[in-house]
């Protein structure tokens, strides 16, 4: 049951760091003339969080013995 709680937990903070890119990325893209290596690793970020976040959801799915 604590591994549950902490998976949740661990999504649940995920989920708020990749808003918080989300918010950022849409930031630096409004201006052309910002960093554009930056945006391109914030990005690729986003998209890690993003497969952190459904590959914990996966494991709080239990195995079906088929």
């Amino acid at each position: 049951m604590d591994h549950i709680k902490s998976t949740s937990a661990r999504i649940l903070l995920l989920q708020i760091r990749h808003r918080a890119l989300d918010e950022e990325i849409t930031q630096l893209a409004a201006n052309p003339y910002q960093n554009q290596l930056l945006l391109q690793r914030l990005k690729k970020e986003k998209l890690r969080i993003k497969d952190d976040i459904e590959l914990l959801k996966d494991d709080l799915i239990p195995d079906l013995d088929a």
